[in-house]
């Protein structure tokens, strides 16, 4: 057992306390004690006003926590936001509009990155490109390799763009591309880049089609790996292998993971997520749900689940990591 004299620190310490102790940890129970303590404070408050700038803290904003089909929710969009940095990850069809709505514009967003290609995820990229291209006159910066970025422009954005003048546009005209590096020795095809002060990881994962067998196999989708600290799955089967492999490597404080209130076809259901071990559970946040998910919440909850994202909510991550004095 950890010493019983303490001081704490949060993540505004100059030296991350949380790898020092890792490094003087005395015994494989300190080890296991440490990795508990690491536990991040996660607040989570109605946002009224989002601003695109904060003091520095690690902050998520839920555009929306619905499933493509949701009537009554908003699409799953995740705006991140540290320091002077954010970036918005997916852009659904109704995202503009949701934004507008809430008072700021998709067109005060200057970094995208897209999970995959479903319209609740890509059905606002024509907007904020036509947007940039003839109104603001600033071209908006995405983080994309060279492999999705050909299928996104083929097979979805090309259509309504390309002819715009009488020379055809190309995707460059409309984005700047911030190309992500491979990382090596991940446990899967995994990109990374930083945005300002963000740092991104981007894994390959099982989405679609629903026969599968891996992610090898699957149409191009990722999820997101923010700071090392958080795991976004987007829009993901059941794929235990995903959250082992990533956690057993960063430990992470908080999972949001998509949540199906049935079981089959392309998303992972709440009944296959209630398998997963007590402490990979107690950490996820449930998202990308149906407008049904009142008759769930209870059941979630009584199953070890954290919470359930919540909407027009910022979730703020904050360390407070104990050590020896």
């Amino acid at each position: 057992m950890l010493s019983k004299s303490v001081t704490y620190f949060t993540k505004t310490s100059k030296k991350n306390p949380h790898n020092w102790l890792m490094a003087h940890a005395e015994s494989t129970q300190d080890l296991r004690a440490l990795k508990e303590l690491k536990r991040s404070f996660i607040v989570s408050q109605p946002t009224e006003t989002v601003a695109l700038t904060n003091d520095g803290e690690l902050s998520l904003y839920f555009v929306g926590t619905g499933s493509a089909f949701a009537k009554n929710l908003h699409q799953n969009n995740l705006l991140v936001i540290k320091g002077e940095d954010h970036i918005l990850i997916d852009c659904g069809s109704k995202c503009s509009q949701t934004m507008h709505d809430r008072g700021f514009e998709i067109s005060d967003i200057k970094n995208f990155v897209i999970t995959h290609s479903h319209a609740d995820h890509i059905g606002g990229l024509e907007e904020a490109q036509l947007f940039g291209r003839y109104v603001s006159q600033i071209k908006p910066n995405m983080v994309i390799n060279e492999e999705y970025q050909k299928i996104l422009w083929e097979q979805s954005l090309r259509g309504g763009s390309e002819m715009s003048e009488s020379t055809p546009l190309v995707f460059e005209d409309l984005w700047n591309p911030i190309r992500p590096t491979r990382v090596d020795e991940a446990p899967r095809e995994t990109w990374q880049t930083n945005i300002g002060s963000i740092n991104l990881k981007l894994p390959r994962t099982m989405h679609y089609p629903d026969s599968a067998p891996t992610w090898k196999e699957s149409f191009w989708s990722v999820g997101v790996i923010i700071d090392d600290r958080i795991l976004y799955t987007s829009d993901t089967r059941f794929d235990i292998d995903l959250l082992q492999s990533f956690d057993a490597l960063y430990n992470f404080d908080i999972i949001f993971h998509d949540c199906q209130l049935f079981t089959g076809g392309v998303h992972a259901s709440l009944n296959e997520l209630k398998t997963l071990p007590d402490h990979i559970k107690r950490r996820i946040v449930l998202m990308h749900y149906g407008d049904n998910w009142k008759d769930f919440e209870q059941e979630a909850l009584d199953s070890g689940f954290h919470s359930w994202a919540k909407e027009a909510h910022s979730y703020t991550i904050e360390n407070k990591v104990c050590v020896k004095a």
